[in-house]
């Protein structure tokens, strides 16, 4: 038996799906698509069933790509659980009219049913249940209120025998709100009023900028906080001794050791320029970036489920429609700030091949990662706003005339952003939790494996002299262009590697202010790190991530000429 929950976005159905599922969940894409979906096991009178959270759609007549895979696994379900937002009933029975038509046996799930009560809407359950002629029940995902009504129900669903002319839909919409809604008067809470404030852009942009500052204060505090106490500890005192083992079974020597274990510093190892698959491999994905990745993640899933990310999409979708991008495109700009590898595969909720080409290449180029910024201050912040203005000014026009001109010259258009604004509410802590566990299981399971493969190929250019070969043969340019001297060609080569630790690398070099700031911008530009140029090619392809690699070195001479001319 296979349940699907269908339902219109931000009704709270991931919350409902969280409940009916327990921990026994995991996240996928539909064949043939980078849509994803979540799918679970429930148990209904002893026997396991399956339970699929479909994404999102307000109608069957897909105009999206979600919705297209919506209507497609409709074909495969048994059981429909169709989720309504409780305070928006005329808008939600939008698709149960579409659903009851499809004749596969039904639920009608109300839920927000605690927060339809509370903004004075009463809705008379009997009424709408002999209306539809299906079994209907108020939830409150997040207290559990009505799931054991709702579990008994499931076995019930049943075809409706409902009739309506379809060029009459929104009437008899209208006419079954009319009798079984009612709504008295009362005032604006301050949560309505805060709801108002965050999407009008005369409030909505200083409050954004504000959550924003917050959010990457706590990022980089949790980030830091585990990498500094727990990640890095553990790799110093635990496997590292391991791996000195290892190496002095291998004789420390030898190109199979280069590829293990990776080059030995003073001491013992480095991890952090080793580049061996058990060290560097291991240590970039788990002990430097997954700190940042579950930092990002926890303030995301909580950014989404309070409602505040839809506002934040549509504040700054005329902005990013400029760029070939709606304002979901936010949520890429807004992980890669984190680490750029969850913003890289984070592009897959963008519909279209053009959209996720944009958005990953302007984030690789102008969308520095936490660790690198944090580089960047420490290196530049002596200097005061005037040091740090030329670095992150310089990259947010870069951002912008990067993306215009990708917009005006690649093929296509940039799809509308169709999103419903929910309420604000407190976030449901054990389906945030679950989310956040969902989303780090994928990304060790998406990104590692091709964190490994970078580091690998790198390791193999490091082995056999072609670092060192470029090294020397671009000096002449790095000194002629960006007017850098020729020993920072070794940090910009590192850069492929950490960049964050290539920054660091230009400190002993006594460089002026305006070589300073040339040296962060092309860092940040010209090429993105091992681990997120992987993943930038299994998201792109690897035509695709050539052009993008193109894009990145052209701007890169562009911009750095430039600001040397300025500067320099």
């Amino acid at each position: 038996m296979k349940i699907l929950l269908m339902g219109n976005p931000n009704v709270g159905k991931s919350v409902v799906f969280s409940r009916l599922t327990g921990v026994h969940v995991i996240a996928s894409n539909y064949p043939g698509t980078t849509v994803e979906f979540a799918e679970g096991k429930m148990y209904l009178k002893e026997e396991g069933v399956e339970v699929i959270d479909v994404p999102g759609v307000y109608t069957l007549e897909p105009i999206s790509r979600a919705e297209e895979v919506a209507c497609k696994m409709l074909e495969e379900g048994n059981v429909i659980v169709n989720v309504l937002d409780s305070t928006n009933l005329s808008r939600s029975l939008n698709l149960t009219l579409q659903l009851i038509k499809k004749k596969i046996p039904l639920v009608v799930v109300l839920n927000l049913w605690d927060e339809a009560k509370h903004t004075g809407i009463k809705i008379n359950i009997e009424k709408l249940q002999e209306i539809l002629r299906v079994p209907c029940i108020a939830t409150c995902a997040i207290t559990g209120e009505g799931f054991k009504e709702l579990v008994a129900n499931i076995p019930e669903a049943k075809i409706s025998s409902y009739e309506y002319e379809e060029e009459e839909k929104w009437h008899e919409i209208g006419n079954i709100v009319s009798k079984v809604e009612t709504v008295t008067h009362r005032h604006h809470t301050f949560r309505e009023r805060m709801v108002d404030a965050s999407i009008s852009p005369s409030t909505g942009i200083p409050i954004a900028l504000i959550v924003l500052f917050v959010t990457f204060y706590i990022i980089r505090f949790i980030g830091e906080g585990l990498i500094g106490y727990v990640f890095e500890p553990l790799f110093e005192n635990l496997w590292a001794p391991l791996m000195m083992k290892l190496s002095n079974l291998l004789r420390g020597d030898g190109l199979f050791h280069n590829i293990l274990i990776g080059r030995l510093a003073e001491g013992g190892i480095d991890f952090g320029e080793s580049f061996g698959l058990l060290t560097t491999g291991i240590f970039v994905p788990i002990g430097a970036v997954l700190p940042y990745v579950f930092a990002f993640y926890l303030i995301l899933s909580f950014l989404e489920d309070s409602g505040y990310l839809p506002r934040l999409a549509v504040l700054v979708d005329n902005i990013m429609h400029r760029l070939g991008l709606h304002g979901m495109a936010i949520i890429p700009m807004m992980l890669g700030l984190g680490c750029n590898v969850p913003g890289a595969l984070s592009t897959r909720i963008m519909e279209t091949k053009r959209e996720r080409f944009i958005a990953a290449t302007l984030m690789a180029i102008a969308v520095p990662c936490m660790a690198q910024i944090a580089m960047v201050v420490g290196l530049i912040g002596k200097y005061g706003a005037a040091g740090l203005g030329i670095v992150f000014v310089t990259l947010f026009v870069v951002w912008i005339i990067l993306g215009v001109l990708l917009n005006k010259t690649m093929k296509g258009e940039s799809m509308e952003i169709f999103l419903e604004i929910p309420p604000y509410r407190i976030p449901y802590m054990r389906g945030l939790i679950k989310k956040v566990w969902m989303r780090i299981v994928w990304f060790i399971k998406e990104a590692v494996p091709w964190v490994l493969v970078g580091v690998f190929v790198a390791n193999i250019l490091y082995t056999f002299g072609i670092i060192d070969f470029l090294s020397r043969y671009t000096a002449p340019l790095i000194s002629g262009i960006l007017g850098l001297p020729k020993e920072a060609v070794g940090a910009l080569l590192l850069g492929f590697f950490r960049k964050d630790v290539a920054v660091g690398m230009l400190a002993p070099l006594n460089l002026n202010l305006p070589q300073l700031a040339i040296a962060s911008v092309v860092l940040t530009m010209y090429f993105p790190c091992v681990a997120t140029f992987a993943t930038m090619v299994k998201e792109l392809g690897v035509v695709d991530m050539l052009k993008s690699a193109l894009l990145m070195i052209i701007s890169t001479l562009v911009v750095g000429g430039a600001l040397n001319l300025l500067i320099g």
